[in-house]
């Protein structure tokens, strides 16, 4: 294999990884103080749920973020279980997001609770180190969450770093010591290395990065091919992936997954038309309109099946509401239990719901301007149609708030 270019390292750059700590856990202690210091868990409170993130009090019992709640509530039986708000944390993320778009030029968020920041060429001026050591004290500041960061010469480096750092703390990991601030650490430290690729590194005898490096390219290629070539290049600190521009979201959706599977008809039809109302006024909060809508279903044997319809762009519920029933009707098969229902809008524009002259009236936009503003001062589930009364909650996958989307979290945060 001939060495090239692509395996040089960039040394010429100043990449920033910022990643808040325990993200939904400290959003849920700055709402209430007596957290702070208790195991917490968040995510699903059924037995079937799952913890979405966890504190370090509980981590220390061996709890970690995907573990089954069951499991988790078994390890850490003192641990206070809060199903979570994913709008609480959105707003949160989307503040933490103005804050980096006012003080760089160039960022990119790759989930609600971690950014890269470009800050190269900025030694030339102040200093990268000050400017993201401000920026830091910036969000801890205006947000009174945790953040840490780690600078290097790029992303990979970067976000390793920052993982060593925490927590609450930042890194700087000076350009030509890649290598050596790589080599004692595991090899799970590289992010592209999961469970079963450790496993597999683990039965060749290569369990610290060092070890990685040393190894000749050519023979971890033969093993796990283009992974491996990059595994490998990680491992040197070797990579040259760009930083990925901000950018909007373009579509959202909501998904339920039952605590016990039902056949209920009614229930599913509430339960639906409260996802595709919530959905309807997230694009009207955010001065979007979509043009695709896809319904969801998974059944108890776990096949899953969807149904997708282009519609003429809206974001009113009457237009929404009757086409989601519409595609549900055709895809549910009545004599099978469902397991989960979600909805899907796509296909998402800018801009307010242009008015039918045929078909909508003064009273009706004025009934969703007022449902709208008691949702945005009391709550989104504050007022809602009767015939979405039986869904109590609604678990938003990826709510949309403006123009930031809402990325799953960082499993290591």
């Amino acid at each position: 294999m001939k060495t090239n270019s692509s395996i040089t390292p960039d040394i010429n750059r100043s990449i920033v990884h910022m990643d808040l700590d325990t993200f939904f856990v400290s959003c849920e202690r700055l709402i209430d103080s007596r957290l702070i210091g208790k195991p917490i868990l968040i995510g699903g409170t059924s037995d079937r749920g799952v913890v979405a993130a966890c504190s370090y009090e509980a981590r220390a019992f061996g709890v970690h973020s995907a573990m089954p709640m069951k499991m988790a509530r078994q390890l850490c039986p003192e641990a206070i279980i809060i199903k979570g708000n994913s709008m609480t944390y959105s707003k949160h993320s989307n503040a933490i997001t103005e804050i980096i778009k006012d003080s760089v030029p160039l960022f990119e968020k790759s989930s609600i609770d971690e950014f890269y920041v470009d800050l190269t060429g900025m030694d030339q001026f102040f200093g990268c180190l000050k400017l993201a050591s401000e920026l830091r004290q910036r969000i801890i500041h205006e947000t009174g969450l945790p953040i840490s960061f780690g600078l290097s010469a790029n992303k990979t480096v970067s976000k390793i770093a920052t993982g060593e750092a925490k927590p609450n703390n930042q890194i700087q990991i000076d350009s030509g010591r890649e290598k050596h601030f790589l080599a004692p650490l595991s090899v799970k430290k590289i992010p592209m290395v999961g469970t079963k690729t450790y496993q597999t590194l683990r039965n060749l005898g290569i369990k610290k990065i060092q070890t990685l490096q040393e190894m000749p390219l050519e023979l971890i290629h033969s093993v796990f091919g283009k992974n491996g070539t990059a595994m490998w290049k990680k491992a040197n600190g070797i990579d040259n992936s760009p930083i990925i521009p901000y950018h909007e979201r373009k579509s959202i959706s909501t998904e339920r997954t039952f605590d016990k599977d039902t056949i209920d008809v009614n229930k599913l039809k509430s339960i639906i038309t409260a996802m595709a109302e919530n959905l309807a006024f997230q694009l009207r909060r955010g001065n979007k309109l979509t043009g695709c809508i896809t319904v969801k279903i998974r059944y108890s044997d776990f096949n899953t099946y969807t149904l997708q319809k282009r519609i003429p762009y809206s974001s009113t519920d009457h237009i929404i509401i009757p086409q989601v029933l519409e595609q549900f009707k055709r895809l549910y098969q009545r004599r099978l239990l469902v397991r989960l229902i979600g909805v899907r809008m796509s296909h998402l524009v800018g801009g307010a719901h242009q008015i039918n002259l045929f078909e909508d009236d003064e009273t009706q936009i004025s009934l969703y301007q007022a449902m709208d503003f008691l949702r945005e001062k009391h709550g989104d589930r504050k007022i809602m149609r009767a015939s979405g009364m039986d869904a109590k909650t609604i678990s938003r996958t990826n709510p949309f708030n403006g123009d930031a989307p809402l990325l799953l979290p960082n499993r290591r945060s």
